[in-house]
Order: C-alpha cells, then sequence, then structure tokens
C-alpha cells in the first residue's frame, strides 16, 4: 500500500506539470491537453478511491471495536485538517486571483492602446509607402522621353536623389529594361509580378507592403512610364524601399501582441476554465495524497502506541515477555525502550517472587501435610481470634467442617458452642499466657485437651480426642475395681446362703407357726440378695477379665437372624433391614453375638419403660466403605443427654435395678475387634447405637492382626 501511494503522488506529480505546460498553450503540449486532462482525472478518482478504501478499513477496525483505531482516526483528522485547510484556502485564493487577473489582461484601455499602436504604425507605413508612390511618379515623368540606354544611365542617378535601395523598369510583358540598386550582391534586383504589372495597369499605379519571411519589411510602388508616341510600348517603374529595422521591429512587435491579445480574448472563458480545472485537479490529488499519506502517517504513529497498549494489557494479565522493537531515538524510542526497561525488571521481580513463592508453597505443603497427618486438630486464629487455617484433624475431632466457620470469630460459631465459648474465655482469661484446658463436646460427649499459646500475629490452639484415652483409663480402673469387688464379695457369699438355709433348717421345726413363716420370709430374702449379689459379681468378673476374641470368618446377616430368631415371641416387633450383598467380617461370633443380645434387649427395656405408642426396633446392616456397619434402634425416650458423655462407663445406666455394665461390655467388645461405636438419639425420640466392624484388609483390621 506504502509503494503504491508513493507511486502514484510522483505520477500525479508529473502529470500535473504537464497539464500545467499544457495550459500555458505550449505547443509541444497543448495538442494532448485533452489527454493530459484525463489522465489526471482517471488518476484523482484511483487516489479517491484508495482513500474510499483505507476509510472502509478504518470504519471496519471501529466497528470490530480494534485496539488503535480509535487513535489512528484522530491522527487521521488531524493530518486531513492540516492538509484540507490550507488546501481549500490556497485553491479558492488562486481561483479568484486567477478571474480576475485574467479579466485585467482584456482592459478597454489595453485593447485601445494595442489598436493605436497598430494604426500608429500603418500610418508611418502609409506615410512612407505615399512618399515612396510620389518619388515613382516623379521618377516616371524624368523617364518618360528618354531612350532604353538614357534611361538606364538615369535610373541610378534619379535612384540616389530619390534615396530608394532599388528601382527597376520593366516593360509591360514583364521583361527587364534597366535596374539600379543599393545591394551589390544582388546582381538582378526582384522584379514585379504579371500580377502586380495588372494591378498597376488598371490602377495607373499600385503601393504595396513587402512581409517575407526572414526578409526586413519593404515598400513596393509600381507607376507606369508614359511614352512620347502613342504606339510605343507602356514601359513601369518600380521602387523598393525596406522600412526602418527599428519601425518595423515594433510594428510587428505591435501586431504580433494585438494577435495573441485578440486571440487570448476570444479564448477567454476556455482560459479561465482550463486552469481553474487544472487547479481543481490539482487541488484534489494533493487533498486525496495528503488524506492518503495521513493513514500511512497515523497508522506509522499509532502502531506503536497500539503495540505499547496491547504489551501493557499483557502485562496486567501477568505476562512480562513482551518487548517493544524500538526503531527510533525521539521521545516515543524512549518511551518504548522505558517500556521494554520496565517489563524487563518486572519479569525478573516475578521470577523472584514466583521463587519465593514455590518455596513458600513447599513449606506450606510440607507444613499441610504434617499438620494433615497429625491426629491432633490445629486452629490459628488472628489477633481477633478469627480462624484463619485448620487441618483435617481438627474437623475430624469436632465432627464437621470448618470452611463455614473459616474467618469468622469464636464468639461467631454457629453449632460449636460447647467448644468455641470455653476456648474463647480462656483465651481472653490468659492473654499473652499459654493455658491448658479439658472440655466435652456437647452432643458427641468427646472429652478434649486442648492447649493455646499466643503468637506475634495471634494464637494457636492444638487440642487432641481424649476420650479413648479416659474411657481407657476408665475402664482399666473399672476392672480393676470389679475384680477386687468379685474377689471381696463373692467370697463371704457362700456361707452367708448356707448359714441363712441352716438356720431355717435348724429352726423352722422349734418355732411357732409365725415365727417360722417370718424365719423362712427372711431366709428367702438373704438367699435371693445373695443371689443377686452373686449375679453382680459375675458381671463384674466378665468384665473385668473378659477374654481375648477369637477371630473368625462370619456372616453377620446369619448371625442377626439367628440372635433376632429368640426374640421372635417379644411383646416388641423387631424389623430387619439386612444388606444382601454384605461381607462376611472376621469376629468372634460369641461375643458379637452377647453385643447383639445386649443391644437388642436394652431397646426392649428402653420401650417398656417409656411405655411409648407403636414401639418398634429396627436392626440394620450395610457396607460402609472398607468396614460394615451394624445399627440397633430404637423409638423409645432415647438417652439422657447429661449421660451421653458417660454413657460407656460401668455403673452409668437408665434402669432403676442395671448396674450398668451392659454397654460398656459392648464397648469394650468392640474395641478388642479394632471397631468403632456410636450412640445419637434420634432428631425426635429414640435412639440408635452404630458398630463399624472392619473388613479384612483394611487399615484397622491390619492393625488388629498385627
Amino acid at each position: 500500500m506504502k509503494t503504491v501511494l508513493i507511486l502514484g503522488i510522483a505520477l500525479a506529480g508529473v502529470l500535473l506539470f504537464l497539464l500545467a505546460t499544457a495550459s500555458a498553450n505550449t505547443s509541444l503540449f497543448a495538442e494532448h491537453y485533452s489527454l493530459l486532462l484525463g489522465l489526471n482525472a482517471a488518476l484523482a478518482v484511483a487516489l479517491l478511491g484508495l482513500v474510499g478504501y483505507q476509510l472502509a478499513s478504518l470504519r471496519r477496525r471501529l466497528k470490530g471495536r480494534v485496539f488503535g483505531s480509535r487513535l489512528t482516526l484522530r491522527f487521521l483528522v488531524l493530518f486531513a485538517t492540516m492538509a484540507v485547510v490550507p488546501g481549500v484556502l490556497v485553491y479558492t485564493v488562486s481561483v479568484q486571483f486567477l478571474s480576475k487577473s485574467i479579466e485585467s489582461w482584456f482592459d478597454v484601455s489595453v485593447d485601445s492602446a494595442l489598436e493605436g499602436g497598430i494604426k500608429l504604425g500603418q500610418a508611418a507605413v502609409d506615410q512612407m509607402l505615399a512618399e515612396l508612390n510620389v518619388k515613382a511618379r516623379a521618377m516616371a515623368l524624368e523617364l518618360a522621353d528618354r531612350t532604353d540606354s538614357q534611361q538606364v544611365v538615369a535610373l541610378n542617378r534619379l535612384r540616389q536623389q530619390a534615396g530608394v535601395e532599388d528601382a527597376v523598369v520593366v516593360a509591360a510583358n514583364g521583361r527587364l529594361v534597366a535596374s539600379a540598386s543599393d545591394n551589390l550582391s544582388q546582381l538582378v534586383p526582384e522584379i514585379p509580378s504579371s500580377l502586380q504589372l495588372r494591378q498597376a495597369r488598371s490602377n495607373r499605379g499600385v503601393t504595396s507592403i513587402d512581409s517575407i519571411p526572414g526578409k526586413p519589411l519593404g515598400l513596393r510602388a509600381i507607376v507606369p512610364i508614359s511614352g512620347s508616341a502613342i504606339s510605343e510600348e507602356t514601359r513601369y517603374l518600380q521602387l523598393r524601399h525596406p522600412v526602418p529595422e527599428s519601425l518595423a521591429k515594433s510594428a510587428e512587435s505591435v501586431e504580433a501582441v494585438y494577435g495573441d491579445y485578440r486571440k487570448l480574448s476570444l479564448s477567454r472563458q476556455g482560459l479561465k476554465r482550463s486552469y481553474i480545472v487544472t487547479l481543481t485537479l490539482a487541488l484534489l490529488m494533493a487533498l486525496f495524497s495528503a488524506v492518503a499519506l495521513a493513514f500511512i502517517l497515523s497508522d506509522r504513529m499509532s502502531a506503536p502506541l497500539s503495540d505499547l497498549a496491547q504489551a501493557t494489557q499483557a502485562v496486567a494479565r501477568g505476562d512480562f515477555s513482551k518487548r517493544m522493537p524500538v526503531t527510533s531515538r525521539d521521545e516515543l524510542g524512549v518511551l518504548l525502550e522505558s517500556f521494554n526497561s520496565m517489563t524487563r525488571q518486572l519479569d525478573e521481580a516475578r521470577q523472584v517472587v514466583e521463587s519465593n513463592r514455590l518455596q513458600l508453597e513447599t513449606a506450606k505443603a510440607r507444613l499441610e501435610n504434617i499438620l494433615a497427618n497429625l491426629s491432633a486438630g490445629v486452629l490459628v486464629f488472628d489477633r481477633e481470634l478469627r480462624l484463619s487455617i485448620s487441618n483435617h484433624g481438627a474437623a475430624s475431632i469436632l465432627g464437621a467442617e470448618l470452611g463455614e466457620v473459616n474467618g469468622k470469630a469464636l464468639a461467631e460459631w454457629s453449632g460449636f458452642e460447647s467448644f468455641a465459648k470455653p476456648v474463647g474465655e480462656a483465651f481472653a482469661a490468659n492473654g499473652e499466657r499459654a493455658w491448658q484446658l479439658e472440655l466435652v463436646l456437647t452432643g458427641t460427649g468427646k472429652t478434649l485437651l486442648a492447649r493455646g499459646t499466643p503468637l506475634p500475629s495471634g494464637y494457636v490452639l492444638v487440642f487432641d480426642d481424649v476420650t479413648q484415652l479416659i474411657q481407657a483409663q476408665r475402664a482399666t480402673a473399672w476392672a480393676e475395681v470389679a475384680r477386687r469387688l468379685a474377689h471381696e464379695i463373692k467370697n463371704p457369699l457362700t456361707p452367708i446362703q448356707l448359714s441363712a438355709e441352716r438356720l431355717e433348717m435348724k429352726l423352722a421345726d422349734k418355732l411357732g407357726a409365725d415365727d417360722a413363716e417370718a424365719l423362712r420370709r427372711g431366709t428367702r430374702t438373704i438367699v435371693n440378695q445373695v443371689s443377686a449379689l452373686k449375679a453382680m459379681v459375675d458381671d463384674f468378673r466378665d468384665y473385668a477379665r473378659l477374654p481375648a476374641p477369637v477371630l473368625a470368618e462370619l456372616d453377620l446377616n446369619a448371625l442377626v437372624g439367628e440372635v433376632l430368631g429368640m426374640y421372635e415371641a417379644s411383646s416388641v416387633p423387631i424389623r430387619r433391614i439386612l444388606s444382601p450383598t454384605l461381607p462376611p467380617v472376621f469376629v468372634d461370633s460369641a461375643q458379637i453375638r452377647q453385643v447383639l443380645h445386649n443391644l437388642v434387649q436394652n431397646a426392649q427395656d428402653a420401650l417398656n419403660a417409656s411405655k411409648a405408642a407403636g414401639p418398634q426396633i429396627e436392626v440394620r446392616t450395610e457396607r460402609a466403605g472398607d468396614a460394615v456397619r451394624l445399627v440397633v434402634s430404637d423409638n423409645g425416650s432415647g438417652f439422657p443427654e447429661d449421660l451421653m458423655a458417660r454413657i460407656f462407663e460401668p455403673y452409668v445406666t437408665t434402669k432403676p435395678r442395671g448396674t450398668g455394665l451392659g454397654l460398656a461390655i459392648v464397648k469394650k467388645i468392640v474395641d478388642e475387634h479394632h471397631g468403632q461405636i456410636k450412640i445419637e438419639n434420634g432428631p425426635r425420640h429414640g435412639a440408635s447405637v452404630s458398630i463399624l466392624l472392619p473388613l479384612p484388609g483394611s487399615g484397622n483390621a491390619s492393625a488388629r492382626a498385627a
């Protein structure tokens, strides 16, 4: 496009020069004026098409919102205005000046002056021509009565006296009779033509002005020479004399100027139109060339700025690899060089930041890996006790994801009041001192041991679920108590029972009827209470000396069906929901049977005690990942909330006559099988006991096998 435009402008300049030259009526180009005019018009149309194409291209870019198009438009308007306004102004002034100048050429005074000059010259020539005619007639009178020889002798003398250049005497038929001349280089002077002789004969003389190209202007006078005899042949005298050179040149100059002036006067409107058309084409060429060049210049100026803006957008997106080519040493080049320096520094800074970020992420990942593998819960707070960091151990211990409370202060934790409130109070009470607190979570009954430590920018809380530890400690203590109770209580029970029976046997016959009956009632009471004490001692013994499980493959659904078959006559219906695809488990069948018996019996006792309408027990088995879940639930009154934290401890029971060892033994059997047990109250009523038994090959099963 740039090359085409430069060639077009160069061609336009050449054609305009030729057209302007032809407008001046130069003979070399005047005949080709129409052709030059057509070529210039065609080139103007081509430049107009080029400008239209550029404008259409710019319009498409503007509609497409191409970056830099508005800047190109602004530069284009600026450059085009700078070209169009002066061009139109010069064109207007030139047309007005040309029109007035051409009109001034044809002023009346100029026309009169030229005509007066011509008339003056003609009058001077006519005067000279009349004087020459007078001289010719005077010489003809003197030569009329002379013979030929005498005429030859007298002719030169008379010529010299008249002061003419040459004189000839010719016969009527044009024969030369005599001649005389000042021009020695001319052997024979010029004789008149037959036409001139006829005019002289018919007009009794003739005068004329000789204007021969390449020769000076001359005067000619031809008069007849009258003979003395009637029969004598008529002869003619011709005098020729040149017009003075200064007068001839002045006359020719005035005549030439007057001729040109008359021609210009006749072609005045055409001349004005030709000059105006030439100026118009020159203006159009200049304007179209200027607008086309404005496109190139605006593109050239806006292209680096557009590229710079796009590179700036790339930098805003994080791409610092952009480098702008520097093609000049002006302010724009300095700006591009500064941009390249800035992006280079930003790229280096980003690499440093990226390196630091990778190191930080590596350290953070290592710390998160450590925190994730910690069984203890770790929470990090800022100075306003808003949570900023938590690990999986904390979510696992608290039993819920902490994403909803992330960024919230402890006082705003919903659903974690039993945890957040004492922790917040401990942080507020201890200030910048480390502290330790044991707390129990409401609902789950978990016992947590929490330790708070201040940090430079906040606080860190580390807590662990010590429920199992406390329960193990309590179970160990209760086992020891049970063992000692069994040993200390069981020994005197048998002698007490035997002594009571012996007293009844020895004294029954010796007492009266009333006294004997009282003795029997007392003896039965002693025996019954001793039996109850023996049963209690047996329970303590079983709890203290629970044998190690003997593991074997067991179909849990079959065991459930076998155990529940014993409760078919029960007053409380038992619903079974057994998974048909339940895999076998490796457990001690006798102990799991005992677990199931205890749970079903506890559910029946709870329903009988609550006297609920439509009592029902549900036993469900299902697959739960790498474990099997056994759930026993009822729709009774559930467990008291204040006992949930100690429900698996010995002698914790809701039954008026229970020992509280049933769930303790169940918990111990499940722990021996490396399982998990969970007790929950229903949303409205009832309770459920859920037991997870690991499958062979799982992590818990592998730990148990080891």
